[in-house]
C-alpha cells in the first residue's frame, strides 16, 4: 500500500479516537483509563501518519517515544510533542490494570487541546503533500 494511503488511514483512525475523546471530559462517566487510552491512540496514530508522510515505514508499536525519535531522525522538530509520552502507559498498562486512584486525574481539556493541535499539524502536512 502506498505511504500516502497508509498516512490517510492512520489519520482517519486518529480522528475517530479524537472525536470519541472530546466526549469523554466527564471523569464520572469515563474512567481515566478509557480517556487515556483514546488520548494515547490519537497521538500514536497522528505520529504514525506523520512518519508515513516522510516516506518512512511507521513501526508496529504503541510507544510514543519510539515514534517521536523516528521523526527526530528525519530532522523533524517534535519538541512540542514530547509531553505526550506521558500517555504511553495508557496504551497497554492501564488497559489491563487499574489506574492508581491516588494519582491526580488527567487534565482532560488540556490533553484534548494538545491533541487537537497535533492533529491539525499532521492534517496540514497532509494537505501540503
Amino acid at each position: 500500500m502506498p505511504r500516502r494511503k497508509r498516512a490517510e488511514q492512520f489519520l482517519a483512525m486518529a480522528r475517530k479516537d479524537f472525536t470519541a475523546l472530546q466526549a469523554m471530559t466527564d471523569p464520572v462517566v469515563f474512567s481515566v483509563e478509557v480517556f487515556g487510552f483514546h488520548a494515547q491512540q490519537t497521538a500514536e496514530k497522528c505520529l504514525k501518519a506523520w512518519i508515513e508522510l516522510l516516506d518512512v515505514d511507521a513501526p508496529i508499536t504503541h510507544n510514543i517515544i519510539v515514534l517521536l525519535a523516528i521523526l527526530e531522525e528525519q530532522e523533524t522538530d517534535v519538541t512540542l510533542w514530547w509531553e505526550l509520552v506521558d500517555l504511553n502507559s495508557f496504551a497497554v498498562q492501564f488497559r489491563y490494570e487499574q489506574y492508581d486512584e491516588t494519582i491526580e486525574d488527567l487534565d482532560r481539556l488540556s490533553i484534548i487541546a494538545r491533541l487537537k493541535s497535533l492533529l491539525e499539524q499532521v492534517e496540514g502536512r497532509m494537505s501540503q503533500e
